[in-house]
């Protein structure tokens, strides 16, 4: 028998490449989403699966062998210090309890490079937390409270903690959309000094990692990234060398962030 799982944000940038992968895996899946309906999934309708109580979870996970929780505020420029990350994080402890009602064995969720202390620069899933932002903060604590619950619970759970990632439908905000807008139209692109040094990913390749681990056995903390460092700079000249117009990138013109860590690298 297939594995049946439950999905949340299958729309979002991240959790596209995981129905995606799940999907080729042979997975019985269903999603919950604002959505009619995805391609190849079973939709269940939600305005706000943040806002749904226990009770309603307990229901739509009946049957479920597995549930992967990648939905959560994202807005670009607001969620870091967004107060809706405290609803996302009540809203997935009671996603929990509601699959652990009905009888669900494993959980999977989706964390972020954050959580850890950047200060050490080079981060291992034994790496100390330590959350700057509202968002780190809330994704932190469900990890170490879902960790924990599950102990007693008798559910296994997993946590993949996502690093630098870009690729298909990534916002237009982003370094990467960013600079193939601007080298495209053969405008100059604004950028930092682009020394910081980052562990970059292809978000493909990141949904077939969390796929692949959700439907092994392994569980705890798990750094979903490439373990190469890459500065900013080094990015931005290869997707340059795509136009052949390494002319237009402007290194220094854009004010450097002065929380923005130096070097953010993973170990896999």
């Amino acid at each position: 028998m297939n594995t049946r799982v439950l999905l949340t944000g299958a729309t979002g940038f991240v959790g596209r490449q995981i129905l995606k992968a799940l999907l080729g895996r042979g997975a019985d899946v269903s999603v919950v989403t604002r959505h009619k309906s995805l391609e190849g999934a079973t939709a269940i309708r939600t305005d706000d699966c943040f806002a749904e109580p226990r009770v309603w979870w307990a229901q739509v996970c009946a049957d479920i062998d597995m549930v992967i929780h990648a939905a959560w505020y994202t807005e670009p420029g607001q969620y870091l210090s967004s107060a809706r990350n405290l609803d996302c994080l009540a809203g997935t402890l009671r996603l929990a309890q509601g699959a652990r009602d009905a009888g669900v064995r494993r959980i999977v969720g989706v964390g972020t490079c954050f959580e850890y202390d950047l200060s050490r620069g080079v981060l291992s899933i034994d790496t100390p937390l330590n959350p700057e932002t509202q968002y780190a903060a809330a994704k932190a604590a469900t990890f170490q409270v879902l960790s924990k619950w599950s102990e007693n619970a008798g559910v296994s759970f997993l946590w993949t903690r996502l690093f630098f990632l870009y690729g298909e439908r990534e916002d237009p905000r982003r370094l990467v959309p960013y600079l193939h807008e601007r080298l495209a139209a053969g405008e100059r692109a604004e950028l930092t000094s682009g020394t910081q040094v980052r562990d970059f990913l292809d978000v493909e390749v990141a949904g077939k990692m969390i796929a692949d681990a959700a439907m092994s056995d392994r569980e705890g903390p798990m750094n979903i990234c490439s373990g190469n460092p890459v500065t900013v700079r080094a990015i931005a000249e290869s997707i340059a060398d795509q136009y052949g117009r390494r002319d237009l990138l402007c290194f220094g013109t854009r004010p450097k962030n002065l929380i923005d860590p130096p070097h953010v690298v993973g170990i896999p």
